[in-house]
């Protein structure tokens, strides 16, 4: 079984969150950490996995097992990929570039923010691994135009539109905080080129303000034909929370789809995402790749996603540790950590690949679940 990168660092997700905790200020912890209003759904995704129980197959030949997935044309090691998270160099100096060169290390897709604080050409740069850009629209279509070519123009292989951003989900924790960049960081895509850079001075958070201000909520399902009109990439839309948008969402001309509920940060009571999974798997018919996020803290959680459907699941708040904790290499600590369990997992499961992972390695759900 893989190692994870470093015995010097604590050996699980949750252990490196705690380790983490006390090198950030309480805004950015509580920032990446918590929820919208009473964090039902954040607490939800986790819960709803441990309510998931195995039933291995044992007498199997395990001697060698293959993580290794392809999505989109691109062969992967491990269907563990690197969501996209805002503001990195809050957790360190390296911040975005550390987790481009883990991603790199270790050959693991990754999606870059549209809200990260270095640029996508630089990210691009330091990434030896695959990349896909996040993208919010902005009522400025421009701006969001000459990002997507500028992506594509970097090497990007995929343009990962987030739905579920209308508007700001409401996040008590960053209003008290009045939560803002505050010199110590920049939106590098549109340096220079946005009227004000998440504004303080209000009785909000600034990042609620520039989403009101900036964020296009007239959004529609032409967006999705209208993106890969500009660089002709593959769209993965992330942010399905329902099978009949998983169905839309294909007709629409998605390439891939991702169910998410932004890690419960946007509408509080939201369905948890594995518990949706099977759902939308069985509406997109296997038409386009199914991917999922929300609630991933061990390889068994991977498991359990692919065997509900999921081609593939992303993490966020877990390297994001990591990334605190030791830079890049804390980053590639994490996923080794996931990929190190996945295997265990699949070993024990008795699944020698991602494509015998199936319905039939779980307990029947049970009512209430």
């Amino acid at each position: 079984m893989r190692p994870p990168e470093s015995l010097s660092l604590p050996l699980n997700v949750a252990e490196c969150q705690r380790a983490a905790r006390p090198r950030l200020p309480d805004d950015v912890y509580e920032y990446y950490a918590r929820g919208a209003e009473d964090e039902v759904t954040l607490e939800g995704n986790e819960r709803a996995f441990s309510a998931l129980h195995f039933r291995p197959r044992v007498l199997v030949d395990v001697d060698s097992v293959d993580t290794s997935i392809g999505l989109l044309g691109v062969d992967l090691p491990s269907p563990v990929l690197i969501a996209p998270t805002a503001f990195q160099k809050l957790c360190h100096s390296e911040g975005e570039v550390g987790t481009a060169r883990a991603a790199g290390r270790r050959g693991h897709l990754m999606v870059a923010s549209t809200l990260a604080t270095t640029s996508i050409e630089n990210i691009a740069a330091a990434s030896e691994a695959p990349l896909w850009l996040q993208l919010y629209v902005f009522k400025d279509r421009t701006l969001t135009e000459a990002l997507v070519r500028r992506a594509a123009a970097a090497g990007c292989r995929a343009i990962c539109l987030t739905v579920d951003v209308p508007v700001q989900g409401n996040r008590e924790h960053d209003v008290r905080n009045k939560f803002g960049l505050d010199g110590r960081g920049e939106m590098a895509n549109f340096a220079g080129l946005l009227q004000g850079d998440l504004p303080e001075g209000r009785d909000d958070s600034g990042l609620n303000a520039f989403i009101h201000d900036q964020f296009d909520s007239s959004l529609t399902w032409d967006a999705v034909s209208w993106l890969k009109g500009l660089a002709e990439l593959p769209v993965v839309v992330k942010g399905i929370q329902h099978p009949g948008d998983g169905e839309r969402a294909v007709e629409a001309g998605a390439d891939a789809i991702v169910v998410s509920n932004h890690g419960g940060r946007q509408l509080d009571g939201a369905e948890p995402t594995i518990r949706l999974l099977p759902d939308v798997v069985a509406a997109v018919k296997g038409r386009v790749p199914v991917l999922l996020d929300g609630g991933i803290r061990r390889g068994s959680d991977v498991a359990k996603a692919l065997c509900l459907g999921a081609d593939a699941v992303l993490i966020g708040r877990p390297y994001l540790w990591g990334l605190t904790l030791a830079g890049a290499d804390g980053v590639a600590h994490i996923l080794g950590i996931l990929d190190g369990e996945l295997e265990r997992v699949m070993a024990l499961l008795g699944a020698r690949t991602p494509e015998e992972l199936g319905p039939e390695c779980l307990a029947p759900l049970r009512s209430g679940w």
